[in-house]
């Protein structure tokens, strides 16, 4: 904003002001977000009053247990985080030109991925930033749904589940898919489907099945509970009463009561000539079934921010294609 001292006009919105603002909407409260931004806190509250002023309405409103935004103050969060993570590609992509460092990309790898997946991705991502002089920071950390953190430009792009197509994502998101993934199925050995190698939605339906935390994977949790509920509007998953390993949940479950399952999260890729034959896990009479019709996948995705600058796009397209490559080269 120009400003014309002549006309006593106070002067325009720093880009301080929208960090200090984007700090405290994240942090919550007054006192965390001075401490993330190494400033007093009435520094703090003097430069969210003078934005206020400067926009002319408030942004948000003071409690006894933290702030909250108000309407307005939600819209020029969305802004401020969107003009905040152009300046800062734009510094990277200047100092970059004249060499004096290397624009970074922050991708976001979510714990809990098939390690075929993560391993794979992160490889190929890693070698495309070398070949165009990037330097990549790895964020493990989980991805909720609606890739939020990648949507509020808190990350660039990540790896997650789609519930829905690409074209179902959020403005200002795109993806690509990197194939369909499907869970594992443990059953009592005892178990009629044990003996055939498959079991029917209906009748995984009818039984305990552990599987969870839903926060870990919650859009693919919540879309296969809702297909396990058309075969029994009561169903509902059972959380794993311990995480310490997959054979300890497995030993549990065989000592239950009611016929118990283990559903594990997306592992396998659908249609890769995966072995379906049946495998007795140790001592816990536990064998490992598919799923008929295999209804139950996920669709792993590469999403990014599609206001990136278009380069960075075109690396994480790339890195997409050389993930499929060797999939689709085994089609046929």
């Amino acid at each position: 904003m120009v400003v014309d001292p002549a006309e006593g006009t106070p002067p325009g919105i720093e880009l301080r002001h929208l960090r200090y603002f984007v700090a405290l909407a994240e942090a919550g409260s007054f006192t965390r977000a001075a401490e993330q931004m190494f400033i007093a806190q009435p520094t703090l509250s003097q430069q969210i009053r003078r934005l206020e002023e400067l926009v002319g309405t408030e942004l948000l409103t003071r409690r006894r247990d933290g702030v909250r935004l108000t309407k307005a103050g939600m819209v020029l969060l969305d802004t401020a985080r969107k003009v905040l993570s152009l300046v800062d590609h734009g510094v990277s992509r200047t100092k970059q030109a004249a060499g004096l460092g290397r624009q970074r990309l922050r991708v976001v790898v979510p714990p809990r991925l098939p390690d075929t997946l993560a391993a794979g991705t992160a490889s190929a991502l890693r070698s495309a930033a070398a070949a165009a002089d990037l330097d990549i920071v790895w964020m493990e950390t989980p991805l909720d749904a609606e890739f939020t953190l990648i949507r509020q430009h808190r990350a660039d792009a990540g790896l997650g589940w789609l519930t829905g197509g690409p074209a179902a994502l959020p403005a200002p998101l795109d993806a690509m898919s990197l194939g369909e993934f499907e869970p594992d199925v443990w059953i009592p050995v005892r178990h009629p489907a044990g003996r055939r190698g498959t079991i029917s939605l209906g009748e995984l339906a009818a039984m305990d099945v552990i599987h969870g935390p839903r926060q870990a994977e919650p859009g693919t949790y919540d879309a296969w509970a809702s297909m396990l509920r058309t075969a029994d509007p009561r169903f509902a998953f059972t959380d794993p009463p311990f995480r310490h390993s997959l054979p300890t949940v497995l030993a549990f479950a065989v000592t239950s009561d009611r016929p118990t399952a283990v559903l594990t999260g997306p592992v396998a890729v659908t249609g890769a000539g995966r072995d379906r034959s049946l495998r007795v896990l140790g001592a816990h009479d536990m064998v490992r079934v598919s799923i008929k019709d295999q209804p139950l996948t996920a669709a792993a995705a590469l999403v990014w921010n599609t206001d990136l600058p278009r380069p960075l796009q075109q690396i994480l397209v790339d890195t997409a294609f050389e993930v499929t490559a060797p999939a689709l080269s085994g089609v046929g």
